[in-house]
This record gives structure tokens, sequence and C-alpha cells, in this order.
């Protein structure tokens, strides 16, 4: 029995060259294409009772859209995970789906909510998609990024200021500063700051991890840090502060600070920091709390939502209703009601998917993200440069992260913070800046499995070398 081939880079750097794997890549997109069209083909049958003549349009888009990010990868990074995007595409695909759905039940009743969102997104991602095969075509090396760090925090700072000193007309978005809206246009320039922030906190790192790893007490069995060593975490703590304070934006004040903490544990692999952030982030909720209403709002919706069913709490009440309905294998796509939740396209995605397809549909998607996150996980593992290991453990820390905060928003375990799931629910801004993260990450896969080493004939063994007599 032989052993099946190494994804690990340096097992074959003097021998065979690792499978490319771009054939088992193609054959999931082309399962992750066909399950978004039987979805929404079980749509409008349930809904409308026959195959409405957009969908021909719309599979052949989205499965041109695929077959276009596939072609580009085989060519550009032929090395990169197999699983990557097909993941993505199923979730996106999904998202369609289900956005769909909504859309023709807001037709159905007339609604004053928009009916045409999912042809917006799937426009959206295609967007996405230009952007990733610009970010391949452009980034041939991921390490490129590490010298234009402080540029990106510098990006990053200014694209998360902006709404903060716009006025509220052109920013605010039920109750959040988060948004840039001019001309009927609108962009949540958070999401792209998102990754600019996480590159500058990959380069940092790197460089002052020495120093951000020596201990000067041990306590209760822990290695503390200087206290000289506690100003990156200090800064990363008012920055989401002011985040929190100014944009009145919970959710990336969150994911921030989570993301800035995680990857200075694994760079320094000392849990020390991860205590520190938690006694940080506890102290700051607090303060939140008593300084804050809207913070303070969302806490007391979340503690008691059936107080506020009528007011505040609607929303998460109709969300648990909609997901108790769904029981374990859901209504069926279009058999629910989850346009009875107000915002389900884009906040509340999760329920509609949980109240149709049940908690085992729902523990399936879940799952899916899963997947992502552990390919990207083991990208980090395998990739030989420490910017490269900091860079894919952050991007894939940032969806895991995300996608807890909001499923945890959605069943009530965390209070809402008007985060949105990546590639699933209704938004151009998340959809088209995690596309870029997702590229970023294929082109560090691509650097991890690609051989260490031109592949070529084995060398002859000693005995076997040819001799030559030089004489003098």
């Amino acid at each position: 029995m032989t052993a099946g081939p190494s994804t690990d880079p340096r097992a074959n750097a003097a021998g065979a060259a690792p499978p490319k794997r771009r054939n088992t890549e193609l054959a999931l997109l082309v399962f992750a294409v066909l399950i978004t069209l039987v979805a929404q083909s079980i749509v409008d049958l349930t809904m409308t009772g026959s195959l409405r003549p957009e969908l021909v349009t719309f599979g052949g888009w989205f499965a041109g859209l695929w077959a276009v990010v596939h072609l580009v990868v085989r060519k550009l990074a032929p090395y990169a995970d197999p699983l990557l995007l097909p993941a993505v595409a199923l979730l996106t695909g999904l998202g369609l789906s289900v956005i769909h759905r909504l859309d023709l039940a807001a037709e159905q009743v007339d609604s004053t909510v928009s009916r045409e969102d999912a042809p917006v997104q799937l426009v959206w991602a295609t967007l996405g998609v230009v952007l990733f095969v610009a970010v391949l075509v452009v980034l041939r090396d991921h390490r490129v990024l590490a010298r234009f760090a402080y540029t990106l925090a510098l990006v990053g700072l200014v694209l998360l200021a902006i709404p903060a000193v716009l006025p509220s007309s052109l920013s605010e978005v039920n109750g959040a500063k988060i948004w840039i809206r001019l001309a009927g246009f609108s962009i949540q320039p958070g999401e792209f700051a998102k990754i600019c922030l996480i590159v500058f906190f990959a380069a940092y790192l790197v460089d002052k991890r020495d120093v951000l790893a020596l201990a000067s007490r041990r306590v209760a069995g822990l290695e503390l840090p200087r206290a000289r060593d506690l100003g990156p975490v200090l800064v990363a703590w008012a920055m989401s502060i002011l985040v929190l304070v100014f944009e009145r934006d919970l959710g990336s004040s969150l994911l921030l600070f989570g993301i800035f903490v995680v990857m200075l544990y694994v760079a320094t692999e000392r849990a020390s920091w991860l205590l520190i952030g938690l006694g940080l982030f506890a102290g700051a909720a607090f303060i939140a709390y008593q300084v804050f209403g809207h913070v303070r709002d969302r806490v007391d919706v979340w503690l008691s939502p059936f107080d506020y069913r009528d007011g505040a709490g609607y929303q998460l009440v109709q969300s648990l209703f909609g997901l108790g309905t769904g029981g374990l294998f859901g209504a069926g796509l279009g058999g629910g009601r989850p346009d009875q939740v107000p915002v389900a396209k884009s906040d509340f995605i999760a329920a509609a998917i949980g109240e149709e397809l049940g908690l085992f549909g729902l523990v399936a998607v879940i799952i899916v993200y899963l997947v992502l996150v552990e390919r990207g996980l083991r990208t980090s593992l395998i990739v030989r440069d420490a910017f490269g290991k900091l860079l894919a453990a952050g991007l894939s820390f940032a969806i895991a992260w995300q996608v807890f905060v909001v499923l945890g928003g959605v069943t009530g375990l965390l209070p809402l913070t008007g985060l949105t799931t990546p590639f699933l629910a209704y938004g151009g801004s998340s959809l088209v800046a995690n596309f870029v993260l997702v590229a970023v990450l294929v082109r560090i896969s691509d650097a991890a499995r690609r051989p260490a080493a031109p592949v070529g004939p084995p060398k002859p063994a000693l005995g076997d070398a040819p001799t030559e007599v030089v004489t003098p």
C-alpha cells in the first residue's frame, strides 16, 4: 500500500513535483455550480410553480465566472490549494439562491423591499472575480506586500476614518457610520481596511516577534510580557475603541481587535497575550455599556429579546422563531417565511438558511466555512516564510471570527454586531473585499505547495559518477 501525495512542498523539493490538483478543483467547482443551479430551480418551482427564463442567463453567467477563475488559477497559481475556490463558489452560489428566494417573496407580497437584489449581487460577484484576477496578475509573490506594510496601514486607517468624518447623511445606516454614500452608490470601506491592516499586522509582528516574546515575570504559571512591550496591543485596543466611539460600529471594532490579538499569539506563542487582550476587551465592553447608549441597547436586547419584541428586539425574535420553525431539516427552499425577518438578505441570511434548510443545512454551511478556514490555516503551516505564515493565519482567522460573530448574533449567543456573513450575505463591499482576501490566500497557497527547487533527474550515485584525471 503506497502513501498518497504529500501536500508539503518541502517533502518534494528533491523528488517528484507535488500534484497541482487543478482537475480536482475543476470537478469540485462543477459540483458547486450544479448545487447552485439545483437550489435556484427548487426556489423557482416552489415559489412560482415553474422555472423562470432568467435561470438560463443566471446559470451561464455564474458558471462562466468560475470557469474564468479556474483558468486563471490554472495559469497563474497552478499549485494553489484545490479546495479554496470550490468552497467560495458554493457559499456564493447558495447566497445568491437565498437572496433570489427573498426577492421572489418581496415580489409576491408587493413589498417595498428591493426585488432585484440577486442580479445586483451577481454583478458584485463579477466585480469580485475581476479583482481576484487582478490580484493574481499583479501580485506574483506575496512577500512583496511586506514592503508596503506601513503604506497599507495608513490606507487602512484612512479607510476606517472616512465614514467617521463624513456627515451622517452620507455615512450612517441603521445607526452605524460605516458607509460612504454618494449619488446612489454606497461602499463600506472598512471591509477593505480589514485586509490592509492584516497585512500590516503580519509584517509588523514578523519584525518585532522576538521582542514581543520576551517575558519579564511569571505570574500564576503565565509568562507576562514587559510593560513597555504592551504598546502594540494598547494601540490596537485604542484603535478599536475609536471605531466604536466615532462610527458606533461594534462589529468592526470587535473584528479588528480580535484579529490582532490572535495574530500576536500566533507570532509569539504566548498565551499571556490572549489573556491581556481578553482583559482589555472585557474592560472596554463594560465601559462602552456604561457610556454609549447604542451599545447598551444592543446588550439589553441580547439579554432579553422578547422584552423588546415590538421594537429593537423584533429582528432577533423573528430570527429565533424562524430557526425554531426550521427544526432539524427545514421547511425547504421557498417553503418558509424568512422574509418576516427584517434585513434578511444581509444581516440575517443565516436565519433564512436555518429556517428553510434546517439545523442540518446550517451546519453543512458552517462545515463549508470550516473547510475554507482549515485550508487557509494549512497554508499557514506549510508556507516557508514567516510573513506568509502570519498573513495566511490572519486572513483565515478573519473569516472564521466574522462567521462566529455573525452566527452568534443571529442565534442569540452574542449581541448583534452588524457584520455580514462572508460570501453569503447581500452586500457588494463585503463580497468584493472577500474575493480579494481569497486571492491573497490563493497566492500564498501556491507559494506554499510549489517545489522549493527545480525538479530534475536524481543525481547519480557516487560510484556511478564519471571520473576525470587532472594532470598538473
